[in-house]
């Protein structure tokens, strides 16, 4: 697996030349990509605009056609399998930390929940949805060609638009994908109650008593309806839980720690460590939490 550490490097796949903390294309053919699997270092939008392609994150292969897009996050592995000769899309790169300068909470991309399958997203959209977004892609090059006073600010602006307008159509998508499952009532239902009981309860048990299914029900509703195990979409929603309580400096390690039901700071620590690769006290000073 190659890896691209920056994003000048990412964009050399297409043989652009950028040096900013973000790219949007314009939407012509693409005839050239890697072939080998990559990892995303930065966060990418995809819009497929005409044709189609076939690519593979991870172990599942999908079809983007016209309409479909692809959101991910820096850690998704992906490869180009082939492409339609009329394929085109229209693409938007961005740096995180570009993005969230000037603000306080670091994990707002993550409260998006733009991300269905862990660290992306493939769906299928109306013409209209599509389109929105690509005129939004328009807008942003439009703007980013010009250079102001506030040109870098309008840009977050607009990424951040872009990011809230593709996170509705995720919602949306996903909520018509688990009608046509059945799958609703179930999934909606867990992720309430998980937030509800988070600080007390991590145990997948307990949350299948609670819905009076069983365990295997449980794991294969959530699976086929997020991509995720049960007790990952737990994880997910409990260090999204830390962090809340992490940016409170009055409070302890230790007292988070016994807050989240875990045995020891130690164990908390190592439990955060393993979904950041850092540790609380880290990302703490890394963030200038202080008391």
């Amino acid at each position: 697996m190659i890896t691209y550490e920056n994003l000048h490097d990412t964009l050399s796949f297409y043989n652009i030349d950028c040096r900013q903390s973000y790219y949007i294309s314009s939407g012509k053919h693409i005839f050239e990509f890697p072939r080998t699997s990559f990892r995303m270092d930065y966060y990418a939008l995809c819009i497929c605009t005409a044709g189609e392609i076939e690519i593979k994150i991870d172990l599942e292969t999908y079809q983007l056609k016209t309409h479909s897009f692809l959101i991910a996050a820096p850690s998704t592995i992906v490869r180009f399998l082939k492409t339609s000769d009329d394929f085109k899309m229209k693409l938007l790169f961005f740096d995180k930390n570009f993005l969230i300068k000037n603000i306080s909470n670091p994990f707002i991309i993550e409260k998006m929940n733009l991300f269905c399958k862990g660290s992306y997203s493939i769906i299928k959209t109306a013409a209209k949805n599509s389109l929105l977004l690509q005129n939004l892609l328009d807008y942003l090059k439009e703007k980013s060609e010009k250079q102001g006073k506030f040109t870098e600010e309008i840009i977050r602006t607009i990424i951040f638009n872009i990011l809230l307008e593709t996170a509705e159509i995720v919602e949306k998508e996903s909520e018509n994908s688990l009608e046509k499952d059945g799958n609703k009532d179930i999934f909606l239902k867990f992720t309430k109650l998980i937030r509800e009981n988070i600080r007390h309860q991590k145990t997948v048990q307990y949350y299948a008593d609670q819905l009076f299914v069983s365990n295997k029900y449980l794991i294969e509703i959530i699976k086929k309806a997020s991509g995720k195990t049960p007790h990952q979409v737990i994880d997910e929603t409990l260090l999204k839980e830390a962090f809340v309580m992490l940016g409170n400096p009055e409070v302890t390690i230790s007292e988070i720690a016994f807050e989240l039901q875990f045995n020891s700071a130690s164990a908390f620590g190592r439990f955060f460590k393993k979904h950041t690769l850092i540790s609380p006290s880290e990302y703490r000073i890394r963030e200038n939490i202080q008391s």
